[in-house]
């Protein structure tokens, strides 16, 4: 599969086969590739925690938002939730600020879960301070973001933005739709 190939494959599902379970090795082998990528000046001031267990991603569940855009889905039900999360911290005896690094380390890892044939969401919104407590997080981590992954059910469209709206939808039939801007758009030229 190419990078393109590969890029396309990687959307953010949130609608898993919950019975997949995603081993320990397979995880580590992702947290490999984020620990390849480049790092502010190669600081490498992340850590990562996973969970791959029932009750391991049922401590992480309730403290994470999904989709902001489907205002009357407060989530995956049980059966289509993921099998693990990886949890992407900040650690700061390294370093206060983190930049951009957990944003390549998260995306790394989603495009070696599509190359492995996974999917997964990468979600900012996170109730940070209750998690902390229900995980006895350190104090010198801060809670970045949570990627959640599994084998996904849903199917994800990519189309054109109709009428300036960026907002993603799901049909009738719980086709995920995504509006993307067209490359034109994208690119600025300057006289």
């Amino acid at each position: 599969m190419n990078l393109k190939e590969l890029v396309l494959k990687s959307r953010s599902y949130r609608r898993f086969d919950e019975s997949f379970k995603i081993d320990t090795k397979t995880l580590e082998a992702l947290i490999e590739l984020a620990r390849l990528s480049p790092t502010g000046a190669n600081k490498q001031p992340l850590k990562f925690l996973y969970f791959n267990t029932p009750d391991e991603c049922s401590r992480i569940f309730p403290y994470i938002a999904w989709a902001g855009y489907l205002t009357d889905w407060a989530g995956p039900e049980k059966g289509e939730r993921p099998s693990a999360y990886i949890l992407i911290a900040g650690d700061k005896s390294i370093s206060d600020l983190f930049g951009v690094d957990h944003g390549i380390a998260a995306q790394t890892i989603m495009l070696g879960a599509a190359e492995s044939g996974l999917g997964g969401c990468i979600i900012g919104s996170i109730k940070r301070t209750e998690l902390s407590s229900e995980l006895s997080f350190p104090d010198n981590f801060d809670i970045l973001l949570i990627l959640a992954l599994g084998k996904p059910v849903e199917k994800v469209i990519i189309e054109d933005i109709k009428d300036s709206n960026v907002k993603y939808w799901r049909d009738n039939n719980k086709i995920h739709h995504v509006p993307k801007r067209s490359l034109k758009e994208l690119i600025i030229k300057l006289k």
